[in-house]
């Protein structure tokens, strides 16, 4: 019996693959992964033809983990639209993770002194209103229910990604020692939809699990035991949940626009976690784009390779 399956499809696809072991038919699915882009007008206009060119290779989508525009830039309404349209115009499957450029640091007098809550909640209408992508081809997204929508998932081949709301600013916690209600609000959620997913990749025996997100959680000071105190309880819950699950885990981030592919998350005996990869983004003002290759025959399912963009520099 030959079986066949969609590149796109979502659900129980991890499962399908793996339930006689390995596939009837090895496969690879290729995705790109940016953020912390477009920053300037250079980046505005390149941008496209950055999307353009990756959609020109075997690309199944492009996920942007955030920072869709430079922090001293106004949060307005007209610059939103103008990103939507952008990523809507993708020509293959586009998800977009929040950063905190477009909305927790919206409070700034710089970003037009908006309320970050609003902001986000025009985020939330524009861009995760629907339980699709954005893109002129889309795919499938479960989103976790309730208030958080920008919270997701979906499946590629044997590979769940899993999208989370994690703003840089130390997770939205705010500068005093009492963490702000905002944060008191989303991360027990963001907690359980991190819980969930690896639960459910678990239970579909899938070969790997994809965190996608926008802060820089600061793996070097989790390790040394000064972790952020908006992180502290991210962290240790995917320590645990890492060291549990038998597959690939992949933390993808921006924020700190260091483009960079290592093992920086430490077992309680300050150890490399084996099966832990961190993969950052590249960011202003350098722009490029990294490639996951998942090969659903390999030992080791995701391989990444970054790409600069030939014109790579902003002037």
């Amino acid at each position: 019996m030959r079986l066949r399956f969609t590149k796109t499809a979502i659900g129980g696809l991890c499962t399908f693959l793996l339930l006689f072991g390995t596939p009837v038919t090895a496969e690879t699915w290729h995705f790109a992964l940016i953020g912390d882009t477009p920053y300037s007008e250079h980046e505005r206009a390149e941008l496209p033809k950055m999307m353009a060119a990756i959609a020109d290779h075997p690309i199944t989508f492009i996920a942007h983990i955030g920072d869709f525009k430079k922090g001293s830039e106004r949060c307005d309404d007209v610059l939103f639209e103008d990103r939507l349209q952008l990523f809507d115009n993708s020509r293959i499957p586009f998800v977009y993770v929040p950063g905190d450029n477009e909305w927790s640091d919206c409070d700034r007098l710089s970003n037009g002194a908006y309320d970050p809550l609003e902001r986000l909640g025009k985020l939330r209408k524009l861009f995760w209103h629907k339980n699709r992508s954005l893109g002129q081809h889309t795919i499938n997204l479960e989103r976790q229910p309730g208030s958080y929508p920008e919270h997701a998932r979906f499946a590629i081949g044997p590979v769940l990604f899993v999208t989370l709301n994690l703003p840089g600013s130390d997770n939205n916690w705010g500068m005093t020692n009492d963490p702000r209600p905002e944060f008191l609000a989303r991360n027990p959620l963001v907690l359980a939809w991190l819980k969930d997913s690896f639960t459910l990749a678990r239970s579909k025996k899938c070969a790997a699990i994809v965190l996608l997100f926008q802060a820089d959680p600061s793996f070097k000071r989790y390790a040394q035991g000064f972790p952020h105190r908006g992180f502290r309880a991210l962290l240790d819950t995917l320590r645990e949940e890492t060291i549990s699950f038998p597959g690939q885990v992949v933390a993808v981030h921006g924020d700190t626009h260091i483009s960079r592919i290592d093992q920086p998350l430490r077992d309680r005996n300050g150890q490399p976690i084996e099966n832990f990869i961190r993969v950052e983004t590249f960011g202003y003002p350098i722009m490029g784009w990294t490639e996951g290759i998942i090969d659903s025959d390999a030992k080791i399912p995701l391989r990444f390779f970054p790409h600069p963009w030939p014109q790579t520099t902003a002037p």
